[in-house]
């Protein structure tokens, strides 16, 4: 019988554009673990640990014995940055030496775990092979992060993602649509678009703020103060972000599973053409192509 060179603590997360890569565990859990919207990490055996260089050594070495031709590496669990460079650099070393066919190697990212990094440090570990960088900038309004706990502002994350552009690193950002509910929706969809514009990330896409096993706890920041957006309210707000979109060359998804509308193009070249699916579906949503509500999900 088969078994996989890797033991992992379940549930595993990674990015969808990660499903060809090797997951390695650096990390278990999330350093922070606050966000009230987030429940990856939230059962008692992700409780977040760095683990031990032996241990991830010996995944290295099982995984190359294992499956041979790894040529990519996502390092796992919530943010493996929040590891020392020194640590990072050992990390990046070791799969060199195991996977010589290794292309890229990424990581999720908190902007928190990249204050205390400069931009020299963060130019070595893409010099050892470190190359995107997936950063949950949920929103760049200082309010609505507030409210759901995220432990950010505007500031830090435009620090951190400067530093990652300054570094030569890849950023790819993610955004909550509807984080902030009906109240906040304005303020959010045109705050957030402000931050993408002064930060020009490689990538970016949009999440529908989806609540599986309820909202009581996000709730507890909002108080009364929180109505989800309609299907035609995160359609508006949508709408509003992209209009106060003022990127170069970024590569723009909306196409998660909990979105309604999928969006790809690259922005600004495909602004105006999203814009027009976006319209659509809000004054004639019977001609639009919606995701149907059974396939959605986290």
């Amino acid at each position: 019988m088969y078994s996989f060179p890797i033991d992992y603590v379940e549930p595993v997360f990674r990015p969808p554009s990660e499903a060809k890569s090797l997951i390695l565990p650096v990390t278990n859990g999330c350093s922070w673990n606050k966000c009230t919207f987030c429940e990856m990490y939230t059962q008692p055996q992700k409780k977040f640990r760095a683990r031990k260089p032996d241990d991830v050594l010996k995944d290295i070495q099982n995984a190359a014995r294992s499956l041979g031709g790894v040529r990519r590496v996502f390092l796992a669990d919530g943010d493996a940055m929040v590891l020392p460079t020194r640590r990072l650099l050992e990390i990046l070393t070791q799969l060199r030496e195991a996977f010589p066919d290794l292309q890229r190697v990424s990581s999720y990212c908190l902007p928190r775990n990249l204050a205390k990094k400069s931009v020299e440090e963060l130019a070595q570990l893409k010099e050892a092979g470190l190359q995107i960088l997936y950063v949950g900038m949920e929103s760049g309004d200082d309010e609505v992060l507030r409210r759901v706990n995220k432990g950010e502002t505007w500031e830090s994350t435009r620090s951190a993602l400067v530093k990652i552009r300054e570094a030569g690193l890849t950023s790819s950002v993610m955004v909550l649509n509807g984080l902030g509910g009906e109240s906040l929706s304005r303020q959010h969809a045109i705050n957030t678009a402000t931050l993408c514009n002064e930060t020009q990330p490689d990538y970016l896409s949009t999440l529908v703020v989806s609540f599986p096993q309820g909202e009581e706890r996000f709730r507890e920041g909002f108080g009364d103060d929180f109505t989800p957006l309609s299907q035609q309210g995160l359609f508006e707000e949508i709408r509003l972000f992209l209009e106060h979109l003022e990127l170069d060359k970024t590569i723009f998804r909306s196409d998660h599973a909990s979105n309604y509308l999928v969006l790809k193009g690259t922005l600004g070249r495909d602004k105006q053409k999203m814009l027009d699916q976006v319209n659509l579906a809000i004054t004639n949503p019977g001609a639009a192509p919606l995701r149907a509500e059974w396939m959605r999900g986290l």
